[in-house]
């Protein structure tokens, strides 16, 4: 009997529990609809054209070229499935790459995209007309997606579609601060449109030149941490070419070596990105 009691005490308390918790546990629409981390990697890096699967089938190539042409240099399987490992991570290191050469080069870019629609906004112009001109006098490395958001806004005449669209191709935090700005002043009437963007405008020029600052001294830590995760594997692959020496990896405590080492020099680059990483800006409503 008393084991019954508790057993329903026990089951009356997770209902309870349970009850609270459940909103937590229901996604949003937005968190459901999340991307993909290869789709948006490939948006990040704006790659159009290449699927995620594609992305993969190529890594898989990578891993397949990469392990056969060295475990036929240094006669040593595990060698070759070592360095087919790094060739597979090549397609992805490119892509994350691109993507943070294409956040800062946006984020350069939005102070003068901003005045300029400052000044279109106080000539007249409206939020649509200001974003359109933008395709054509704004800076070159905006002037694509906002030509496209010129030719949706044209054909459909959706708005807040179109700035959906425009936030996509530009998949950048300060474009989607831009546009959901804009989003509200179009819906509530924003009086102090002009205002706002020439404060944001200054905001944007004093955290580029802050972000410059601290990139120029993390930029140590970062070659230190690759530099220290490439040279022992640039001494193997300079092993390679000494038959002698490499074949000692062929045995089962060399595979125990190159597995080890591997290991720990991915946890010791993650470890050292971790420590001198800067807090990164996210995206709203992405």
């Amino acid at each position: 009997m008393g084991a019954l009691i508790g057993l329903m005490a026990g089951v009356g308390i997770l209902l309870v529990l349970w009850t609270f918790s459940e909103p937590d546990w229901q996604p949003t629409s937005r968190t459901s609809a999340r991307r993909h981390p290869v789709a948006d990697l490939l948006q990040r890096a704006g790659v159009d054209g290449v699927s995620p699967a594609q992305l993969v089938a190529l890594c898989v190539l990578a891993f397949a070229i990469g392990a056969v042409v060295m475990a036929g240099v240094s006669g040593v399987a595990a060698i070759g499935v070592v360095f087919g490992a790094m060739a597979a991570g090549v397609p992805v290191a490119i892509l994350r790459g691109r993507a943070m050469r294409r956040l800062r080069d946006h984020a350069a870019l939005w102070p003068d995209a901003v005045d300029n629609l400052a000044s279109a906004v106080r000539a007249g112009l409206s939020l649509p007309e200001a974003l359109i001109q933008l395709g054509e006098r704004g800076p070159e490395g905006l002037r694509d997606a906002f030509e496209q958001f010129g030719r949706d806004y044209q054909g459909t005449g959706r708005f807040n579609d179109s700035l959906d669209r425009l936030k996509d191709r530009l998949a950048d935090p300060v474009g989607d601060r831009v546009v959901e700005a804009l989003r509200i002043a179009r819906d509530v009437g924003g009086g102090d449109l002009g205002r706002m963007l020439r404060s944001l405008s200054g905001f944007l020029r004093e955290d580029l030149r802050t972000r410059g600052e601290l990139e120029s001294r993390q930029s140590w830590t970062v070659n230190g941490a690759r530099l220290a995760v490439a040279a022992p594997w640039a001494v193997l692959l300079l092993m390679c070419l000494q038959g002698d020496v490499v074949g000692r990896f062929a045995s089962g405590t060399g595979l125990i070596v190159l597995t080890a080492g591997a290991v720990l020099c991915v946890v010791a680059y993650r470890l050292m990105m971790w420590i001198g990483r800067l807090p990164a800006e996210r995206r709203i409503l992405a």
